[in-house]
């Protein structure tokens, strides 16, 4: 394995850390705008309908997707930028 594809796997985790956590805060706030409740609904929420929760799981998984690859080429750029190299 290089070098560098070893010393950025803390960079990566770290990265995949921020991404889930702006990702989560990026789907509340469009949850809200699509004008639904706060709290978007569990899959194993009774009162829910099957659309709302296959509407909401969708938008989450397109909104963590979306940051994430944005995220960790954003974290690859840099590195390039920095060492001359990328990563993987």
């Amino acid at each position: 394995m290089k070098v560098s594809k070893l010393a950025y796997k803390p960079v990566g985790l770290g990265l995949g850390a921020v991404s889930g956590m702006l990702s989560g805060a990026l789907f509340k706030q469009a949850w809200k705008k699509l004008g639904h409740e706060e709290d978007a609904p569990d899959a194993t929420d009774e009162e829910r309908t099957w659309r709302e929760v296959l509407l909401a799981a969708t938008l989450q998984g397109a909104i963590f997707a979306a940051v994430k690859a944005a995220v960790d080429r954003s974290g690859a750029t840099a590195t390039r930028r920095l060492t001359g190299t990328w990563p993987g």
